[in-house]
């Protein structure tokens, strides 16, 4: 029996029978950036991260990245996977042969991934690896795509049979090969048995002295193996190599992010300036204005309008809830229901209960409100002394006059009430009116004594 020749096996192995090697040793040198290119984010999430969480969702555990020397802000993102070091950048099929010694050599399937492709899709994953593991077995998968301007993509060599002959860069390709529009897009799955011996045969005699890992298709091919290659949408298979990559595929990213949650049943009005992250969760019949952006860590539960010009981070919302307009929503913020967050206050580490109305202008900060709660216009809880933080507990039915600063640590009890312009720094008893005021003065005819002296002069 010939290596290529079918078996009647047709079963699929489970994920962790496959492993992935995601390269990730990119300078960033055309991003001009300080630090490593797979650590710029799309959705507020590095591109490295969106790969990992990609291949997690597919199942596959075992996950090895590729980095170059002095990478240590990257190594610590990709925890608890496993990194290995590229010593010098001598090409994609080099940077793999590094990370083989992680490899025990049960994999049936090695995916071989770029940490600068964040929009992969698990359905193209898993479409890989089934044609890996068909009655065929082709050596090495690699992935492709159709574009109406191939540009300097490498192109993928077919045959009438299907397979997979060759890919081609741009640059060596001729008149015939640069006509073809199916480009290769760099992912490869490749049978784990083999990964190693036909890695181990790339040469770098070329004109760059770098080894790519295309050319491992035309040494399997030598030695009897067939080759095949499956399709993505061009997309989702965007590489960013610059700064102009990194805004197309931040956008791209955002049209897929609104599609989904107006799917789910939310109501944009107008999806283009609605910005979502990776990790966004948005319940049904929310309505979210225009100009609203939720960075990572928000979660909106079902019936929340968020108005106009909002800014939400690290917070949970609850049902019934509104926010805003100009509302910001700092880190540890937790909305209770039926709660109203209105123009021009912000929150920070804080809990608001249910139905409490801060409706504008106000600063609440490491605070607690107590549900049914109300917070007049220009109130301040003074959670810094310069040192240390402090917090703010504020019962339920409580009412704080406006323009009122609440200088923590302070407790104001149930039911309570604040008179307008305080500045309170002790302890307010239940049911309790506190206030601070100076003695309003009047001084008669000051307007005329103005003018008198200004006749003066």
């Amino acid at each position: 029996m010939t290596k290529n020749t079918p078996t009647k096996d047709k079963s699929l192995s489970s994920p962790d029978q496959s492993a992935a090697i995601i390269l990730a040793a990119g300078l960033g040198t055309r991003m001009k950036s300080g630090f490593p290119k797979v650590m710029h984010k799309v959705g507020g999430q590095p591109m490295i991260c969106h790969v990992i969480e990609t291949l997690k969702r597919v199942g596959i555990k075992k996950i090895i990245v590729v980095v170059s020397k002095d990478m240590e802000s990257l190594e610590n993102i990709v925890k608890p996977y496993p990194t290995v070091v590229q010593t010098k950048q001598l090409g994609t099929g080099h940077a793999v042969k590094a990370a083989l010694k992680k490899l025990d050599g049960s994999e049936k399937n090695v995916l071989v991934m770029f940490g600068a492709d964040p929009l992969i899709l698990p359905q193209t994953i898993k479409k890989m690896i089934i044609r890996r593991e068909q009655y065929d077995n082709p050596a090495a998968v690699a992935l492709g795509f159709k574009t109406k301007n191939p540009k300097t993509y490498g192109r993928l060599i077919t045959n009438s049979a299907d397979k997979l002959d060759g890919i081609v860069e741009a640059k060596d390709a001729s008149p015939e090969q640069l006509a073809i529009r199916l480009c290769n897009a760099g992912t490869m799955a490749i049978d784990g048995f083999l990964i190693k011996s036909l890695i181990n045969s790339i040469n770098n005699r070329n004109s760059k002295k770098e080894y790519y890992l295309t050319d491992l298709i035309k040494i399997a091919h030598k030695r009897g193996h067939t080759c095949a290659y499956v399709e993505g949408s061009e997309e989702e298979l965007i590489g960013v190599d610059n700064r102009a990559d990194l805004a197309r595929a931040e956008a791209l990213f955002q049209t897929r992010a609104r599609k989904a949650v107006m799917k789910k049943g939310v109501t944009l009005i107008d999806p283009s300036s609605t910005y979502f992250s990776w990790d966004t969760r948005v319940g049904k019949d929310v309505i979210i204005e225009p100009n609203v952006f939720l960075a990572p860590g928000v979660t909106i539960r079902e019936n929340v309008t968020i108005r106009s010009f909002c800014y939400l981070e690290d917070a949970f919302i609850s049902e019934g809830c509104v926010i805003g307009p100009f509302a910001r929503l700092r880190p540890g913020t937790k909305i209770s229901k039926k709660a109203k967050i209105g123009n021009f206050v912000e929150v920070k580490n804080s809990a608001i209960g249910p139905n409490v109305n801060i409706n504008h202008l106000s600063y609440i900060g490491d605070a607690f409100v107590g549900q049914g709660s109300n917070i007049g216009a220009g109130t301040i809880t003074c959670n810094f002394d310069g040192i240390s933080k402090h917090q703010t507990k504020i019962g339920k039915n409580t009412f704080i006059g406006s323009n009122s600063s609440l200088i923590a640590p302070l407790s104001v009890g149930d039911g309570a009430t604040i008179g307008a312009g305080s500045a309170i720094n002790k302890n307010v008893s239940d049911g309790a009116l506190s206030l601070t005021r100076a003695p309003q003065k009047e001084i008669q005819d000051w307007d005329k004594q103005i003018k008198r002296n200004a006749n003066r002069k």
